[in-house]
């Protein structure tokens, strides 16, 4: 990562002209993370390219407006979360239950050559899809992410209390899941 604070990337971008610069920066800072982070909602790279794209096009609209009430880092990882979320839904809107939704993504994966040849990396991430919508984003963003909760629960705006219970029933149903076969 970029060691320019997110303070600097911030007051660059609202100088027009280090506008393009600042945010050129603010791409090279989070590309990666905010990929994962959509990576692990959306399955496919190609969907994941997508989405990504939208996420900066957002980015790039909203910066000017970004008021320091939260990180930067929250602030970048809720729209991530809520573009791969309407990117699903927008998908997938002929389904109409998650169990559903998470079937056409665990094909996705199947047929997905990125996990060819992987076949623990493919079952956890089985694993994961089988867990309702939330306890997936509340694991991916703990495990994969090692976010700290108060950060998770600002993303997804949810009370501390209940990103934790979800955090805990997602390890529960995983451990019983890989455990299975």
């Amino acid at each position: 990562m970029t060691s320019i604070e997110d303070t600097e990337i911030i007051e660059l971008f609202k100088l027009s002209k280090s506008k393009e610069k600042a945010f050129e920066i603010l791409v090279k800072k989070y590309q990666e993370p905010l990929y994962w982070t959509i990576r692990r909602i959306v399955i496919s790279h190609e969907d994941t390219d997508d989405v990504l794209q939208n996420t900066f096009i957002k980015i790039w609209k909203g910066l000017d407006k970004f008021k320091n009430q939260s990180k930067l880092f929250t602030w970048l990882y809720r729209i991530a979360v809520n573009e791969a979320l309407t990117w699903i839904n927008k998908n997938n809107k002929k389904i109409q239950y998650d169990s559903e939704i998470n079937d056409n993504l665990i094909n996705k994966l199947e047929a997905d050559v990125f996990f060819d040849g992987n076949e623990i990396e493919k079952k956890l991430q089985k694993s994961i899809l089988s867990l309702p919508r939330r306890q997936q984003m509340v694991f991916n963003m703990k495990y994969y992410q090692h976010l700290k909760y108060d950060e998770i629960a600002k993303i997804l705006d949810i009370s501390i209390g209940s990103l934790k219970a979800s955090y805990h029933l997602a390890v529960k149903k995983l451990e019983k899941y890989l455990l299975s076969d």
